[in-house]
């Protein structure tokens, strides 16, 4: 799909989210490039300048420290990725304070976990920091903090995180810069004819089909899982670009609604603040599968989810705890808080929720994901 479609200007004031890759900032030997740094700040600081507050959600932390520490790739152990999380954390802070300062701007550091986010008022505290630094000024510097989480390097990382920030100050828009230029219908590095995807919607059947999402040698991501931020990202009713890096002025380009890189139009239904937390915020534990009828009642009726219409039950989880549902194809339908625990489900399928005590998962502590059917029941 080429051409502009969809693609709009962000309106002045609103918050911009910018995700800086770890391709885009270090070099091919593993060290912090002091050129993909400062084209990062130039992007970020000409936000500011322009009337967007910016934050930059920044990788690079662990092949910061790759060198520092004398070694000769990328650690394969997670204690190894962390030690070098700590050591280069701090150089990257280092670097990018004396970027900022040198343009009479003040950087403050923000290190999130999944964990974090899973705690409601702890995500709500994280929000009002983050817009308490906006409006002093200061360019929130954000990455995940290495050194004590293990799921950021299985996980997407600072993609996914990137998506979560965004939720976070309502962004205007969400830019993520790679090294690949936007999303392509193959891996451009392996295929001949592959199309630039410019504009598509979040739930385009296209993106389903992304091929190569294989990372770099300094980096935990791929266009897999640019892919699900940006659908992470549309759930919240921004949009998304992914661009090139080293394209001049591509941050203010894309705010501009200008054809560069891949846009993802987000969906028109924005989920309530509570809801993004229970699809975003929590890790699921667990997965309920439904038989068709529930499916149904779940994706064009907006009802809670009984037990009559369980078919089976994965992992142990307690009741209160985030659990996917799935449908006889598995493919995920929504996610919610459980109301039972695992062995109560289990005890309770097939039977009427009168018998059982109530709903497995309650409407309002469900979330609709499908991008099947209709965006209108997403709120309910």
């Amino acid at each position: 799909m080429t051409g502009s479609v969809g693609r709009q200007p962000i309106d002045t004031g609103r918050p911009v989210v910018v995700k800086a890759g770890s391709s885009s900032l270090v070099r091919p030997t593993g060290e912090l490039d002091p050129e993909g740094l400062e084209q990062a700040v130039e992007h970020v600081a000409g936000m500011w300048e322009g009337g967007h507050p910016t934050l930059l959600v920044s990788s690079g932390a662990v092949a910061a420290g790759i060198p520092a520490l004398g070694l000769g790739g990328r650690p394969r152990d997670v204690p190894g990725l962390q030690a070098a999380a700590a050591v280069g954390q701090g150089l990257l802070m280092e670097r990018y304070a004396a970027l900022f300062k040198g343009r009479g701007m003040v950087v403050g550091q923000v290190l999130l976990t999944k964990d974090v986010l899973a705690n409601r008022s702890q995500y709500l505290n994280a929000r009002n920091t983050l817009e308490r630094m906006l409006s002093l000024g200061v360019v929130p510097i954000i990455n995940e903090n290495d050194t004590v989480v293990v799921d950021e390097f299985r996980l997407g990382g600072n993609d996914e995180l990137a998506a979560i920030v965004s939720h976070l100050v309502s962004a205007g828009i969400l830019v993520i810069l790679t090294d690949f230029g936007g999303i392509y219908s193959g891996d451009p590095r392996t295929m001949d004819d592959v199309e630039l995807l410019s504009a598509v919607h979040s739930g385009d059947a296209a993106l389903d089909h992304i091929a190569g999402g294989s990372p770099g040698p300094f980096g935990s991501g791929g266009p897999a899982t640019k892919v699900m931020a940006a659908r992470m990202a549309a759930w919240s009713g921004i949009p998304t670009v992914i661009a090139d890096a080293r394209e001049s002025g591509v941050v203010a380009r894309a705010v501009a609604g200008e054809a560069v890189g891949t846009w993802v139009t987000p969906h028109k239904s924005r989920l309530p603040a509570r809801k993004l937390w229970i699809a975003f915020g929590l890790p699921a534990v667990g997965r309920l599968s439904v038989d068709p009828g529930a499916a149904s009642a779940l994706l064009d009726g907006g009802r809670s989810l009984l037990a009559v219409g369980i078919t089976g039950v994965d992992g142990e989880f307690d009741a209160g705890s985030a659990v996917e549902v799935t449908g006889v194809d598995e493919a995920v339908i929504g996610k919610g808080l459980v109301a039972m625990t695992a062995e109560e489900v289990r005890t309770s399928i097939g039977r009427h929720s009168s018998e059982v005590g109530g709903v497995v998962v309650h409407r309002d502590d469900l979330v609709v994901l499908a991008t099947v059917r209709s965006a209108d029941n997403l709120g309910q």
